[in-house]
């Protein structure tokens, strides 16, 4: 196929289109910055993402009547915008994302994606980001393909003929890289300690990037034959497997291989999952699917919150009305978790913000987003232990919570338990 400039590829976007923007570490910024110096002859172009990476021109406020970002997760660097009213939030589990474009519910006209080369096959692969990208490239009407030689060739469902793809530009740059925070800090260590304990020989893992996901795979090196199957794979998986304590071995679904749907992280990481047989990097409604997740055995899904409440609703993507991330898998994985043989859904927290604030709350901040409702909390981990919530009343969770909290506020949390449920338990010399 023919290469064309970048100028000539965006060409084909026409005033009110949906356009479907790769992301991730696959997010196409070239075609983007060439999207962006066409803003004086576009307006109401609805950009369609999950979480982008890297700085997104087409977001800057100088852009606003042309370019509005309908985002199905808020990232980073469209937190600003979709909280200035520049731009959209969509809450959707990320497994059904791909219904989206395949029911005509979010048709898109143009989907711009990052690939690899053409092999001599002329193949190409989305790399970094399949998720909800094939789905994307199965139903746009037009597609652009930036091909990039540092994308590296994953194995999977991304691999797709350049035939494909409407157009093809050749634009060599470096994918956006993701450095975790400190696994070794103080609290992380002890959160991922609590939750390696929970960790049995022979589960299967699913969890994120950062300090405590890194911190929970540092604590798993005695642990053994443990599987992966996640929505995302970040580097601290790498030396697991380099030391033979992820085989994969006891999966039902995809036996010896990690299963992932993108990859985050460092270059490291990149370079790893280049043409590696032993990672399948899949479409997001395989890997998500609740029915698909339950049949490994001992699913443990370690996920995140930005607040739990006293009776288990975890609040994940808000800080009361501020919208911070998105709903994304989550509740696909804490789901397929439960209903998994001997599987354990975890939502693991420090038990402070940073100014100091309890995480564990008498009550979700008013306009704060619950993505996993109190029936299905089982394991709520902090700095401070475990609260085990699965078939517990609202005052014996209450009970398990405050024993996690941070001390400062333990007193606090019991007062308005107290108040709530006027049980004797949370009576203390101060009423």
């Amino acid at each position: 196929m023919k290469y064309l400039s970048g100028e000539d590829a965006v060409k084909v976007i026409k005033p009110g289109d949906r356009v479907y923007i790769h992301g991730g570490a696959a997010t196409p910024h070239y075609l983007l910055k060439k999207l962006a110096e066409r803003s004086t002859e576009l307006w109401n172009v609805e950009l369609v993402s999950i979480s982008l990476q890297g700085q997104s021109i087409v977001t800057d406020p100088q852009y606003q009547n042309s370019f509005r970002m309908n985002s199905l997760f808020v990232s980073e660097c469209v937190r600003g915008a979709v909280n200035d009213g520049r731009a959209d939030y969509v809450p959707i589990f990320l497994s059904e994302i791909p219904i989206l474009f395949k029911r005509n519910i979010l048709p898109l006209d143009v989907a711009m994606v990052q690939v690899s080369p053409p092999d001599k096959h002329g193949y190409c692969s989305l790399g970094v980001s399949v998720d909800i990208a094939g789905a994307a490239v199965q139903t746009a009407r037009h597609v652009i393909a930036q091909v990039n030689p540092r994308m590296p060739r994953t194995l999977g469902d991304g691999i797709i003929h350049q035939d494909k793809f409407d157009t093809m530009v050749l634009m060599e740059q470096e994918l956006p890289e993701v450095v975790s925070g400190n696994p070794d800090d103080e609290i992380s260590h002890r959160i991922g300690m609590h939750c390696a304990e929970l960790v049995e020989n022979g589960a299967t893992l699913q969890m994120g990037i950062g300090a405590i996901p890194d911190a929970v795979l540092a604590c798993l090196t005695d642990h053994k034959e443990l599987g992966v199957h996640t929505e995302m794979f970040s580097d601290g998986i790498i030396p697991l497997i380099e030391k033979g304590v992820i085989t994969n071995q006891h999966k039902k679904k995809y036996r010896n291989k990690t299963v992932t749907s993108f990859l985050l992280g460092s270059r490291k990481l990149y370079d790893y999952v280049d043409d590696n047989p032993a990672v399948a990097v899949l479409n997001i409604d395989y890997v998500n699917d609740t029915s698909v997740i339950r049949t490994n055995p001992k699913v443990t899904a370690i996920n995140s919150a930005i607040e739990v409440d006293i009776t288990g609703q975890v609040c994940s993507d808000s800080i009361g009305t501020y919208h911070f991330s998105g709903v994304g898998g989550q509740m696909d994985f804490v789901r397929g978790a439960a209903l998994s043989e001997g599987g354990k859904p975890i939502i693991a927290l420090p038990s402070t913000t940073r100014k100091g604030e309890s995480k564990i709350a008498a009550f979700l901040k008013p306009g704060a987003g619950v993505v996993t409702t109190r029936a299905h909390a089982h394991y709520i981990v902090t700095e401070y232990g475990t609260a085990y919530l699965y078939g517990k009343n609202m005052r014996q969770r209450a009970k398990a919570l405050i024993n996690i909290a941070h001390p400062n506020h333990r007193e606090a949390l019991e007062q308005a338990a107290f108040q709530r449920f006027h049980n004797y338990e949370f009576e203390r010399t101060y009423y």
